[in-house]
């Protein structure tokens, strides 16, 4: 049984911060009360925009007001989101979240500034991770030799991080996302990437550099909108050696029999909005995935043939962790259990991080204040936990 002792961390991403100011701010308001209503230690898995890592790099003594904010709160940082790389709180955030991708220098630039600034947040004898885009999406990664790119860059990743180890006794490790619709979407195409990835390490003599320093992070709602079976997924990346640095916390949508549940898809159309992007799949009866990018009115309405008799439609959409059910639809928090049971079968512990990002879109009538709602998600993962760890 390998479950991390770290304190249970959520991502700060569901709070705006584009300034060190702003991500102060969210940590007086938000993280610390919440810390102090769940009444055991928390981690803040802090969402450092582009724009606050160069804020830091350019003043020395930037990091004094988050590292006291933490101090204040009695929380610790061992993990960062890099994901979103700009405002991902803006208006409209969709496809955009995925830009810069990995072919690029910025994207390589914004994460080893990541890592310089974990590297001085963690405490001593912790070990670091940092959650970054699955490459990039699918249709905005058209180029021939896209794939060759992203390798180069994330071998230059694990000399770095290398160098950073040695020059600060710190590992920090990279988890990268898989995601509905982007170029490492499935497990499948997890590992055929891996294994470019490490034959490639293999031959330029840094394969245990790209071993130790690059993996994945498991969010548990996009494989589940796959409809993928979880403990194969994570039993066939441990069989590969891919590394799962961090595991996201995360459910989704569930809507069961769209035909004839005509209520559950009129609920569902309630979740309909402008910024995040909703990849929606269903499950044909003949056991396949189709997929609508985005979750609309018009398919919640009049979905089309193939949508329309499936077994079931799963939505890219972060709900809250612990909840079984929202109206008339489920959520995969079956699925969720299922991740943490086959993440305790590891013979290490990866970081373990609830990231909730949407209750600021989620429909008035499902969200508590936003306090509550963190609370009650961090206190029904603890009990998760300790059921794992007490049997």
């Amino acid at each position: 049984m390998s479950i991390s002792t770290l304190p249970l961390s959520y991502c700060t991403n569901v709070h705006p911060g584009l300034t060190v100011s702003e991500v102060v701010q969210g940590l007086r308001d938000f993280t610390k009360p919440v810390r102090e209503r769940v009444g055991q230690p928390i981690a803040a898995g802090l969402w450092l925009a582009d724009s606050v890592i160069r804020e830091l790099q350019t003043d020395p003594d930037g990091l004094d007001p988050l590292r006291s904010a933490l101090q204040d709160g009695d929380l610790t940082c061992y993990t960062l989101n890099a994901f979103p790389y700009g405002n991902f709180h803006g208006e409209r955030v969709k496809e955009q979240v995925y830009l810069p991708d990995w072919t690029t220098s910025e994207r390589l630039d914004y994460t080893l500034g990541c890592a310089a600034i974990l590297a001085e947040l963690m405490r001593e004898g912790v070990e670091g991770s940092i959650s970054t885009v699955p490459l990039g999406f699918k249709e905005l990664s058209t180029a021939v030799d896209f794939r060759q790119r992203c390798l180069e860059q994330l071998l230059q990743l694990a000399r770095k991080l290398d160098a950073l180890h040695d020059d600060t006794g710190r590992v920090v490790r990279l988890a990268i996302e898989p995601e509905p619709l982007c170029v490492l979407e499935t497990t499948r195409e997890t590992l055929e990437f891996f294994r470019e990835l490490f034959a490639l390490a293999e031959q330029r003599g840094v394969l245990d550099l790209v071993q130790r320093h690059v993996g994945v992070c498991y969010d548990v709602c996009h494989q589940a909108v796959e409809f993928e079976e979880i403990p194969a997924s994570i039993q066939s990346l441990q069989a590969a050696g891919i590394r799962i640095n961090k595991v996201h916390i995360t459910c989704a949508l569930h809507l069961d029999s769209p035909e004839e549940n005509v209520v559950g898809r009129e609920f569902l159309a309630n979740f309909v909005e402008p910024r995040y992007l909703h990849q929606t799949f269903a499950r044909t009866r003949e056991g396949q995935t189709i997929f609508q990018q985005d979750l609309t009115a018009e398919l919640c309405q009049n979905p089309l043939e193939g949508f329309r008799v499936a077994d079931a439609w799963r939505i890219h959409f972060h709900v809250p962790v612990d909840a079984e059910q929202i109206g008339p639809l489920r959520t995969t928090r079956p699925q969720l259990r299922e991740a943490l049971q086959g993440v305790a079968t590891l013979d290490y512990a990866p970081h373990l991080e609830v990231e909730t990002y949407t209750w600021g879109v989620l429909p008035s009538g499902e969200k508590p204040d936003l306090i509550s709602g963190l609370t009650s998600e961090l206190r029904a993962t603890f009990a998760e936990l300790s059921a794992l760890t007490s049997s």
